[in-house]
């Protein structure tokens, strides 16, 4: 597929009147995070889309309400970005799943894996993820921010019970799971692990009592030698379900089992769980992993750079001067960071193209060190006056003299692709142009560049004035 059919193809999805459910679905994925997707959101349903608002399914009332409280605002602005006029979400119980649910739930919670000492609740419709083997203690990457947690990490995994429990805490993307895996693998080979997030402890406890399962819940729980739960400030809630957390947790102990927890905040610092239960969590070694500094972000940056060229035939060819750009402006995760190589080399892979320095700055504009809200239309419009010395008001009228439409629909293609605004509001910056104007004047644009190379430096040049305040840098 050329790129031109590429391009708009992508346009022809964001304008089809019809909802794709696999675009929603990858989209909960990027934003929320693959535990939460697979934990939660995967189960949902897309039932029908109506006049204004979407109609979706889970299996049980119990996911149902953990959705409703806990996502359904952030999957209903995942859902407007594709479909403005859709303002609300009603989800509702498929009535058939939760009866064939409570049927087998009693077969499906005795399974587990005989052959394998990482131990898991495996139940038909909540899958739990098994330990990752690429994230090894090897290829974590040290440096000031978290060698601390790290050696805490290594200490643990060479002797049970040095630290217990080991709390190890920090913000997102800063690679608490990758130590709680690497810890995992390291031990799995002679101890029974079980590796689980807090939401999944709590929603299997709920399916416990509702299932009448509570005895073996307790013996799946307390029968191992290591647990690790990752996101452990989500471990709050009912008090029945904190009382039977704290006595599980107080029986590993005891019998010398090893507890490791990971969470975003220190212990005195997580709300609605007991005070004892943050006791014990404070009795044992509380170490925090920083945000990276500028070193280990530009170790980390070289380092999956030589993953992927590991991965990929044709070399992934990524500048010493893009990856100084990356490391210096990216600070507030390491996920980030790797995210942003991850679109650089889609790109590439995409265009066949190594992306410029410019190119680089819109691809990432949102991960970048720079406000959107900065980037209005208004400027947009000044700056490409300026640019074709034209005025404002020769921009805004209805002439179609060649002198002007071209800046026009220039300064309509930057208007659609440097802001978030919808095809409409565009429309309404622009004299109150009709939105199918501004499809029109985007594609044309598009298809330019593709044989015009001075109208691409044009264009890379007023993105740069825009975004950066600066000139000529392609």
């Amino acid at each position: 597929m050329n790129n031109k059919n590429l391009l708009n193809k992508k346009t022809d999805n964001l304008l089809s009147n019809k909802l794709d459910w696999n675009i929603i679905q990858a989209e909960m994925k990027n934003k929320l995070g693959m535990d939460i997707y697979e934990s939660w959101l995967r189960k949902i349903e897309f039932v029908e889309e109506l006049k204004n608002y979407v109609l979706l399914s889970v299996s049980t009332r119990f996911i149902r309400d953990w959705i409703t409280s806990r996502y359904l605002d952030q999957i209903l602005q995942i859902i407007k970005k594709y479909k403005k006029d859709i303002n609300r979400i009603e989800l509702r119980i498929s009535e058939k799943k939760e009866k064939d649910i409570n049927q087998t739930s009693n077969a499906n919670i005795n399974l587990l894996n005989k052959n394998d000492n990482v131990s898991f609740i495996k139940d038909s419709y909540l899958k739990y993820n098994r330990i990752d083997p690429n994230k090894k203690f090897t290829n974590f990457i040290i440096g000031s921010s978290n060698k601390l947690a790290f050696e805490a990490s290594k200490k643990v995994s060479e002797k049970i019970s040095y630290y217990n429990p080991l709390y190890i805490y920090g913000g997102v993307g800063m690679g608490k799971t990758h130590l709680l895996n690497a810890i995992g693998l390291s031990l799995k080979e002679k101890n029974k692990v079980m590796f689980i997030s807090a939401e999944r402890f709590m929603y299997q406890f709920v399916k416990s009592i509702k299932t009448n399962d509570m005895v073996k819940f307790k013996e799946y729980f307390r029968n191992t030698d290591i647990l690790l739960i990752d996101d452990i400030q989500f471990m709050n809630g009912k008090e029945a379900m904190q009382e039977e957390f704290f006595h599980t947790f107080n029986a590993l102990l005891d019998k010398g089992s090893q507890v490791i927890l990971s969470a975003d905040r220190p212990p005195n610092k997580l709300s609605r769980i007991q005070e004892r239960i943050k006791s014990r969590f404070a009795g044992g070694l509380v170490v925090d992993i920083q945000k990276p500094d500028y070193e280990l972000r530009n170790k980390i940056v070289k380092n999956k750079i030589d993953e992927l060229n590991v991965f990929y035939s044709n070399h992934v060819n990524i500048s010493d001067e893009i990856q100084k750009l990356i490391s210096l402006e990216i600070k507030t995760s390491i996920r980030e960071l790797v995210g942003a190589i991850n679109r650089i080399v889609s790109f590439s892979r995409i265009y066949n193209k190594v992306p410029s320095i410019s190119e680089v700055k819109v691809i990432l504009k949102d991960l970048l060190n720079l406000s959107e809200n900065k980037v209005t239309i208004d400027l947009i419009q000044s700056l490409v006056c300026k640019f074709f010395k034209i005025s404002k008001n020769e921009m805004l009228s209805s002439r179609r003299s060649r002198y002007l439409v071209r800046p026009r629909q220039t300064a309509i293609y930057l208007a659609k692709i440097l802001t978030s605004k919808s095809l409409p509001e565009i429309g309404r910056e622009f004299s109150n142009r009709d939105h199918t104007t501004i499809i029109h004047s985007v594609r044309t644009i598009e298809k330019l560049k593709e044989n015009d190379t001075e109208l691409g430096a044009n264009i890379d040049n007023l993105k740069n004035q825009i975004l950066y305040n600066k000139e000529n840098e392609v």
